[in-house]
């Protein structure tokens, strides 16, 4: 894999990513962890507006489906020990850096969101890192996923008028995994805690419950579903345990159960604070983008290597400390990565080749 790099910005803590689709433009959204902007670039990295100056405390953001530009962020998660005032945002554009924000909804320590359609309806479903707080590292309070039908149309929703959530499962500690998957023909999410990594699916009739399987029962801080080798049935890539050190993918035996097959083998103590985390198929294969916060602070590619019969890893960059990385291809069909380098306050584009 070749890899050309092209800083685009500066951002200080910058963490949270989503692609836009914005005035007939494919576009991209990057904003900060801490008290910081959210800026919108072009699909080639050049900066084109300034969302908002503040709050930050964005952990996630995502395009409102059918919409020009009116997407959801997080705001006000600054860390585990200061997320009781986050909420859930509506960000409409109206003119050029004037963007209107209004409130969704208030949830406590929401780390991930997402929209999922199913059926014809998108659902909304909110994940929370914990439910309570009351000091420094207080993890006394498990956090919970909570669902919603998504209306088409948000314009009644503010502070005074929030939407609506349903819990869907408590009693989830260090809730901080999301991933958005292709499930069976319908969007699910796969939600990973120290209870393990569990498949969330919308109801599949307006109005029936979600339903809930637990995939696998080792501490996972993120996970994703991937058919790296073509058999027809997804691997589970697992970082583990909370913010953890250690890269395991997991594979289907015989009897249905997900079986450890491959472990990333650097020392533990070089892939400190696994972080980032992409599934994609890029240059043809799929593909699993990671990135560690610690460490070495290394950002690397696995996939399958059908011809030795193993996975095989290449390197992205390295001593970046990337926080989230998120792939598109572009106009010209290219793949692209683009990565917040959080711990050098760098945005950085990379074109990837073979």
């Amino acid at each position: 894999m070749k890899v050309e790099k092209k800083v685009i910005s500066e951002l200080n803590k910058c963490y949270s990513m989503a692609e836009l689709d914005h005035k007939g433009e494919h576009c991209f959204l990057v904003a900060a962890e801490k008290h910081d902007p959210c800026y919108l670039f072009s699909e080639d990295g050049e900066r084109l507006e300034t969302v908002w100056e503040e709050p930050g405390g964005v952990m996630t953001m995502v395009q409102v489906p059918g919409t020009d530009g009116q997407f959801l962020a997080t705001h006000k998660f600054y860390s585990p020990n200061d997320s009781l005032e986050a909420k859930i945002v509506i960000v409409t554009p109206k003119h050029k850096d004037n963007w209107e924000i209004r409130t969704l909804c208030n949830a406590p320590f929401v780390h991930r969101f997402g929209i999922l359609r199913r059926g014809g309806v998108n659902y909304l479903i909110v994940c929370c890192l914990k439910t309570g707080h009351e000091f420094k590292d207080d993890w006394r309070f498990p956090g919970a996923c909570y669902g919603a039908v998504l209306p088409e149309d948000l314009s009644g929703y503010s502070e005074s008028k929030p939407l609506k959530l349903t819990k869907l499962m408590g009693n989830m500690l260090k809730n901080h995994g999301y991933s958005k998957v292709n499930y069976g023909g319908y969007e699910a999410a796969l939600v990973g805690c120290e209870e393990g990594t569990f498949l969330f699916s919308p109801p599949a009739v307006a109005g029936a419950d979600w339903e809930i399987e637990r995939l696998l029962s080792v501490p996972s801080s993120d996970s994703v579903l991937l058919d790296f080798d073509g058999d027809g049935q997804p691997e589970l890539g697992c970082i583990s345990p909370f913010h953890g050190n250690s890269l395991v993918i997991y594979h289907l035996d015989a009897h249905g159960n997900y079986v450890p097959q491959w472990k990333y083998d650097r020392p533990e103590a070089e892939t400190e604070m696994i972080h980032a985390t992409c599934a994609a198929t890029i240059l043809g294969k799929p593909t699993w983008v990671v990135g560690w916060r610690k460490g070495t602070k290394d950002t690397i590619a696995i996939t399958w290597d059908k011809d030795a019969g193993n996975y095989h890893v290449d390197f992205i960059d390295r001593n970046t400390g990337c926080a989230n990385a998120m792939h598109f291809k572009n106009k010209q069909g290219e793949d692209i990565l683009v990565a917040t380098n959080r711990e050098i306050d760098e945005i950085a584009m990379y074109k990837l080749s073979e």
